[in-house]
C-alpha cells in the first residue's frame, strides 16, 4: 500500500506490531491521530515516553509501579496476611476488578512450560520465597490459569512450601479448565476467590 507520507507509513507499521492490531486498524488509528494532532497525538507521545522512562517493576511483588513499591504493596489498607500468586499484570487487574480481594500479590512473570524452555528458575519464584519470609503471611492463594502449565506451576510451588506453616489455597474452579484467568468474567472470578479451597498434593 502506498502511503501519502513516510511518517504515516512508519506509524502504521509500528502500530500494527501491537497485539490485535492489523494494518487496517493501524491505518485508521494513524489517520485519527493526524486529525487530532493538536492534543491527542502529543498526549500519547508523552505517555509512551513515560512508559519507557518512569514505569518500573515493584521490588517486592513485580507489579508495574511508578516507584520502588507499587501502590498495592505500599498501601497500609491491604491485608498483609494474604499473598495472591498470579501469572502477570493482566491477572492482577482482573482480580482487582472483582473487588473481592484486599491482600497482597506476587507476580510470577509466567508459568512453568518445559516445551517452551521455561523452568522455575525463569520465574519470580525465589523472590516469592523472599516475599513470604519478609511479609510472613498466613495464606498463599494460588490464582493461576487452569491450564496444564498453571497446574504444573501450582504443584511446584506447593512442593516448595510443604515444610512451611503457611496455608496454601487454590481458587475454586468456576473457571473452565484450559482457560486463562484474565479472560474470566468478574462475577465468576470473584466467586472463585471467595470459595477457594485448600491445595492438596496428589498422593505419590
Amino acid at each position: 500500500m502506498e502511503f501519502p507520507s513516510r511518517h504515516i507509513a512508519n506509524l502504521v507499521e509500528d502500530l500494527s506490531r501491537l497485539p490485535g492490531i492489523g494494518q487496517k486498524t493501524a491505518l485508521r488509528l494513524a489517520l485519527h491521530l493526524v486529525k487530532e494532532r493538536s492534543t491527542l497525538a502529543r498526549q500519547l507521545g508523552q505517555g509512551l515516553l513515560a512508559l519507557e522512562t518512569e514505569v518500573r517493576t515493584c521490588v517486592q511483588c513485580h507489579n508495574l509501579s511508578d516507584g520502588e513499591l507499587c501502590n498495592i504493596c505500599a498501601s497500609s489498607r491491604r491485608n498483609r496476611e494474604q499473598i495472591c500468586v498470579v501469572e502477570g499484570v493482566q491477572d492482577l487487574l482482573a482480580i482487582e476488578r472483582t473487588g473481592q480481594y484486599a491482600g497482597l500479590y506476587h507476580l510470577l512473570g509466567g508459568l512453568i512450560h518445559p516445551m517452551q524452555g521455561i523452568g522455575p528458575s525463569d520465574l519470580n519464584i525465589d523472590s516469592l520465597l523472599t516475599h513470604i519470609q519478609s511479609s510472613a503471611p498466613k495464606e498463599l492463594i494460588l490464582a493461576l490459569s487452569s491450564t496444564m502449565e498453571g497446574e504444573t506451576t501450582a504443584f511446584y510451588l506447593v512442593k516448595k512450601l510443604k515444610d512451611t506453616p503457611i496455608r496454601v489455597t487454590n481458587i475454586a474452579r468456576g473457571i473452565p479448565l484450559g482457560s486463562n484467568l484474565e479472560y474470566a468474567d468478574e462475577m465468576t472470578l470473584g466467586r472463585s476467590l471467595l470459595q477457594r479451597t485448600e491445595y492438596a498434593l496428589p498422593a505419590s
